[in-house]
């Protein structure tokens, strides 16, 4: 078995499932990946299927199916504790849409491996703005929301909302994984904030990020919402509570 996995949700994403998992598998590094996929119509969890009965040089490739969607924050926590159990040590976040470059995968394991990173994450702001193919209303509205997060959190992260991240298996053994309150992009928001009250070592490895070409955003005004208020009663609750390891 491969030391890390790569955890990729899916809903409707038969245009990309197929090539994101290839250009993974083409990695020096091997890298196995899990599907965790919310029935989608399109037949997304076909193709899986299908490319399960492909040899990949060592390399596998494991699917979650799940009944109706849930939500990318539940899709993680089903893909943690998955990783978890089976003993992977290097946990990744990544989207079906290629707006992660599979090539970066690499940096993170180094960020994690090699440099004393506890959680790497993929930054789009680390080193400027690094955004391909965003409408500039759209820029703008992603940079000020991670500020406004670094200002109520403190989180000492230039990236907050960022999807594309390593977790190395001991930090996420130490967070109550069932008590992650928030369910779509504010998910990751959390995870971040809590490894941060934990004291883990976070490394920001600078990314460029490419908004999808084929396919349909999930992003909608109600997982705005969920961040821009939960991050005020996350950091309120924060003040209340002591974070000990699970």
């Amino acid at each position: 078995m491969n030391d890390s996995l790569v955890i990729i949700p899916t809903y409707n994403e038969k245009e990309n499932i197929r090539l994101i998992i290839e250009e993974v598998f083409t990695l020096e590094k091997k890298f196995d990946v899990l599907i965790v996929d919310d029935s989608s119509p399109d037949g997304t969890g076909d193709i899986v299927k299908e490319l399960q009965q492909i040899d990949y040089d060592g390399r596998q490739l494991h699917l979650l199916e799940r009944t109706g969607k849930q939500g990318l924050g539940t899709a993680y926590i089903t893909g943690f504790k998955y990783a978890i159990d089976n003993r992977y040590d290097y946990i990744y976040e990544m989207d079906a849409d290629f707006s992660h470059n599979p090539k970066d995968l690499e940096r993170l394991y180094t960020a994690c491996a090699e440099e004393g990173a506890d959680l790497a994450v993929g930054s789009r702001y680390v080193s400027g703005v690094n955004v391909v193919n965003w409408p500039m209303g759209r820029v703008i509205m992603s940079y000020f929301a991670s500020m406004y997060v670094r200002f109520i959190t403190g989180m000492p992260i230039n990236d907050t909302t960022a999807g594309f991240v390593c977790f190395k298996r001991h930090v996420l053994e130490s967070i109550a994984l069932d008590s992650v309150k928030f369910v779509g992009y504010a998910f990751q928001i959390e995870m971040k904030f809590l490894a941060t009250k934990f004291g883990f070592n976070i490394h920001e490895v600078p990314i460029i990020f490419t908004d999808r070409t084929r396919g349909k955003s999930k992003m909608s005004t109600s997982i705005f919402k969920e961040a821009f208020f939960g991050v005020i009663q996350m950091k309120i609750d924060s003040l209340f509570k002591k974070y000990i390891p699970a």
